[in-house]
């Protein structure tokens, strides 16, 4: 478990410094064609948009997985003894496991089959809808395999 822990890690991290990178040079070509050629392109701004959508869920997940960088109000769950609040620790990540998998996985994995169904495109990119809303199921699927993965961690502490 812990080999796919550290891959699935470094995917998401190439995935995340890849998209970021494409953003930053998605809106300084925005920039810059608007003021140097005094017309933006039509694309950049809807690619900017899908690009902020894959950066926040993707890093959602990836921060979900670091655990200690994800944030958090621990005051008093540090003040807790150490059984009690390897408990608590137990049953938070029980219930981002059941949310993910209620909220991203089936609802996102519904948006996805709807928007592909109706065969939604959008409009500058021409790309399916479908494609872009699939990093939320995607990432629900992450976020439950590090809450499975930050269990089993927790009970060998």
């Amino acid at each position: 478990m812990e080999r796919a822990y550290l891959t699935l890690n470094k995917i998401i991290e190439t995935f995340l410094v890849l998209i970021f990178g494409l953003l930053v040079i998605d809106v300084v070509w925005q920039v810059a064609s608007r003021y140097l050629i005094g017309q933006s392109s039509s694309f950049t701004e809807e690619f900017a948009r899908f690009a902020l959508i894959w950066l926040t869920v993707l890093g959602a997940a990836y921060i979900n997985g670091q655990k200690e960088g994800h944030l958090s109000m621990d005051f008093l769950l540090a003040k807790l003894p150490f059984k009690k609040r390897q408990r608590r620790q137990k049953i938070i990540q029980i219930l981002m496991g059941i949310f993910a998998l209620v909220v991203m996985v089936i609802g996102g994995g519904n948006l996805v089959y709807t928007t592909l169904s109706l065969g939604q495109m959008s409009s500058a990119l021409q790309v399916p809808l479908g494609i872009i809303y699939a990093v939320v199921p995607i990432c629900g699927l992450c976020i439950i395999f590090f809450s499975c993965y930050n269990i089993k961690k927790l009970n060998f502490e």
